[in-house]
């Protein structure tokens, strides 16, 4: 076997099933489940109709689609980012259709890695374990920058030394945030691509939390929309990654899009010709019509809005806490041991959570998760807002 694999830690999921054996929820109270950032709101339903459609599907599953996605699909997508961040691609060279974005933020990590002797790959600490993934499967080191109070909760990017940076060859950027919520700055996105200029490497920004955020008016602020404004229309070394997972509450229909600079998407194209992880054409065709309507969007984004606006207030009965600028997650610091907090609350509550310890890696002298519980709230608005409550109640009792 590849010896790179005894490199990888344990999933964090993996790491929950230890942590939790054994334990009994109290079932005076029913099961809420906040540990995994699966969106459970209903999907669009006009998506399902085109999903089975009989002509349609019939005729789509007698083909082998292509790796690069249909026009269509493309077409569509580039019209979204153009509404959306008014970055303008072409959908010949500049956008591919992946198998949701944990699939090709992996596999891009691969085709990226590998141009510099000692090469490192920069993440955000804590962070999605596929980035860390992918730098170690790819033979590099990671170096983790910590994401903590002191840094209003964003990875502290100015603190990383010239050394690492003349060794990058790929940044994992991810805004807004997981788990913490918070959106990188238009001068913190400017400087970066600044460093990548100087040191040549590649900025591959997970974006998929984009659509998901408070204020209708202000949305997050994307790579592409950045490097449009400041002149860079050839998006050199700038990658991007969308799912409509979240966007669009298709989890289980694993389409997304990788979109950027033509000459790194040319490479990464031809990587993927060999990994045989073609969307389905029958995805592909929903694919672009959820692409095209921006209002099953804006009625997901309200859902979200009003489980915030309600449940906010509650949370800080207990917690102190910056208010998230997108995604679905609370980040919460519990003042104490993050693991033994998880199964204790299971065991009180019958609420599940994830520690932020396994979100995050020691580094620089501290684990920036210790201490801290990711809250997805996934569930119905009515589960959430029950669960909230005894949450907090119990967080007060357990305190004394």
């Amino acid at each position: 076997m590849n010896p790179l694999l005894e490199r990888l830690e344990q999933y964090p999921f993996e790491r929950m099933n230890t942590l939790m054996a054994g334990a009994v929820g109290n079932p005076a109270h029913p099961h809420v489940s906040l540990s995994i950032g699966e969106p459970k709101h209903a999907p669009p339903g006009f998506l399902i109709s085109a999903l089975v459609d009989r002509e349609a599907l019939t005729r789509d599953l007698a083909t082998y689609p292509a790796t690069r996605g249909s026009e269509a699909l493309r077409t569509a997508i580039a019209d979204w980012l153009s509404r959306r961040f008014g970055a303008r691609l072409n959908p010949a060279d500049q956008i591919l259709p992946v198998a949701g974005t944990r699939e090709a933020l992996f596999s891009f990590g691969q085709a990226v890695l590998g141009s510099k002797p000692d090469g490192v790959g920069i993440l955000p600490n804590p962070f999605y374990q596929i980035y860390e993934g992918a730098v170690l499967l790819g033979g590099r080191t990671p170096y983790f920058v910590n994401t903590t109070a002191d840094s209003e909760y964003l990875p502290d990017y100015r603190s990383v030394p010239e050394s690492v940076w003349s060794r990058c060859e790929l940044l994992y950027l991810c805004s807004p945030g997981n788990p913490t919520g918070q959106c990188a700055d238009r001068e913190t996105l400017i400087w970066l691509l600044e460093q990548a200029d100087r040191h040549d490497f590649v900025i591959a920004a997970d974006e998929c939390y984009s659509e998901l955020y408070p204020e209708e008016s202000d949305p997050p602020l994307g790579l592409l929309e950045v490097a449009a404004a400041s002149g860079r229309t050839g998006f050199e070394r700038c990658v991007v990654f969308h799912s409509l997972s979240k966007r669009s509450n298709l989890p289980g229909l694993r389409s997304g899009f990788v979109a950027g600079d033509a000459r790194v998407l040319g490479d990464y194209y031809q990587y993927r010709t060999y990994e045989g992880c073609a969307l389905g054409a029958h995805v592909q065709r929903v694919s672009a019509l959820a692409w095209a309507d921006e209002s099953h969007v804006i009625e997901n984004r309200a859902l979200y809005r009003q489980k915030f606006e309600t449940l906010t207030p509650i949370l800080r009965q207990a917690f102190d806490f910056p208010a998230p600028q997108g995604g679905f997650y609370h980040w919460l610091d519990v003042g104490e041991d993050d693991q033994a907090f998880t199964r204790a609350l299971f065991e009180a509550e019958n609420i599940t959570v994830l520690p932020g310890s396994y979100l995050s890696r020691d580094a620089h002298g501290r684990n920036p998760g210790a201490g801290f519980v990711r809250v997805a709230w996934v569930a119905p608005l009515e589960d959430c807002v029950n669960a909230a409550r005894r949450l907090v109640s119990w967080a007060g009792r357990r305190r004394g």
